[in-house]
């Protein structure tokens, strides 16, 4: 792909901020939404944007997260361009409408500035809001920093529209830890954002008249949208999601590629960022900022003659399941790091899924899980440390004493 990097600015933000201003740039007609801690950043920031003039965004205060969303699936209806922004107890107030959204093939955009979810009530930051909301149908991305946070939403808008995908999309933040810190952010011209992210794509459908017409809300080509299906095709419409996710993969790396063309940033291969993994002994699997402190750790071990390495994984939605394989598959030995638990599961949510997708290979590295951070607790280097230790260790005997742990918790 041809390089053509544009002139940027560098400009000191939080992640909030970076998301906020990314919105900005990206041509959306309509913003719904409703405050709540740690993304209120996010729509007062747009907000500020819309009273100043800067867009001509509809911008509507709704009553609650339910409502913020519902608003954004009938804007999405009549094929306009939607965002919203949510986290914690109002992602969880909108499950239904995740749902509904997703299966009604609208690609709504949202970031969730990812909290802990009550009881007892925390506002800090961990990752079980996005996590149990993994099989609502929406594609899920996780950032590192601000300005991955700032790229991600800009490509968020391409990859939910685009027509092999028709589907909402959340990018996630972690809360406090990227939503608001401080940091240095470059960000493209405004013309050359909205040339990127284009006018909104629709797919044509045939109506009861027979007539080939754009799918959305249109008095002059009436069509239904998320009408009762009974059981002769609501188990069609599911498996149509599916391939939608499935080509989600392909349609993610197009897009990033196509961003780094013209920014000159990229995160590994959309999917998956890997750190010194080519000739990685043990290696640790996270997804979100915690990335950042594993990395300096790596870098420590490795000038103590240590192999060892570290797997990011930017989409958890779809899960790159293949990508997952190849990076991983050398291996003596792995740990998989979960800021959510999933009770009565047997691990977390991302250790579920990457030990899954290990085990269909031929020889397949033993694999344990570290519940970490809930609550917003924090992680020091040395715990993650002691990781390393406990992988070396595993990676001689083959032998899985406790499969999930507790990292940083008191006895």
């Amino acid at each position: 792909m041809k390089t053509i990097l544009s002139k940027q600015n560098l400009l000191a933000m939080n992640g909030d901020e970076a998301v906020a201003y990314a919105v900005k740039q990206s041509d959306v007609d309509v913003v719904a939404a409703y405050p709540i801690t740690p993304q209120t950043i996010i729509v007062e920031r747009f907000g500020e944007y819309v009273a100043n003039g800067e867009v001509q965004t509809e911008f509507v205060c709704t009553e609650s997260e339910h409502s913020a969303l519902a608003a954004c699936l009938a804007a999405s209806s009549v094929g306009v361009r939607t965002f919203t922004a949510s986290a914690s107890a109002g992602l969880a107030l909108m499950h239904e409408m995740l749902s509904v959204t997703s299966g009604s093939r609208m690609p709504v955009v949202m970031a969730i500035a990812n909290r802990a979810l009550s009881a007892p009530i925390n506002i800090n930051g961990d990752q079980s809001d996005g996590m149990s909301q993994r099989d609502t149908g929406w594609l899920q991305l996780y950032v590192e920093n601000s300005q991955e946070a700032y790229d991600t939403i800009i490509q968020a808008f391409k990859i939910a529209e685009d027509l092999q995908v028709q589907l909402p999309i959340m990018v996630g933040l972690d809360g406090f830890i990227v939503s608001h810190t401080l940091e240095n952010v470059t960000v493209l011209p405004d013309e050359v954002v909205k040339e990127f992210v284009g006018e909104r794509q629709l797919p044509m459908v045939i109506n009861t008249e027979g007539k080939s017409v754009p799918l959305k809300l249109d008095p002059d080509s009436p069509l239904t949208l998320g009408p009762l299906a009974m059981p002769n095709y609501y188990y069609e419409t599911k498996r149509q999601q599916e391939e939608a996710m499935k080509n989600a993969l392909t349609v993610i790396q197009k897009v990033h590629d196509e961003f780094a063309a013209i920014s000159g940033r990229s995160y590994g291969n959309a999917l998956v960022e890997p750190y010194h993994l080519e000739d990685a002994e043990i290696a640790v699997v996270i997804v979100g900022s915690t990335a950042g402190t594993l990395k300096v750790v790596v870098d420590e071990l490795r000038a103590k003659g240590k192999k060892v390495g570290l797997l990011r994984l930017r989409s958890f939605r779809p899960f790159p399941a293949e990508e997952i394989q190849k990076a991983l598959k050398h291996l003596k030995a792995v740990a998989v790091l979960d800021k959510s638990m999933s009770f009565g599961g047997n691990g977390g949510a991302v250790f579920q899924e990457v030990r899954h997708t290990l085990y269909d290979l031929a020889n397949p590295p033993p694999v344990i899980n570290y519940i970490y951070g809930l609550g917003g607790r924090d992680s020091s280097p040395d715990e993650f440390k002691k990781i390393f230790d406990d992988l070396t260790c595993l990676g001689q005997t083959k032998h899985v004493e406790n499969k999930v742990n507790y990292l940083g918790l008191r006895d």
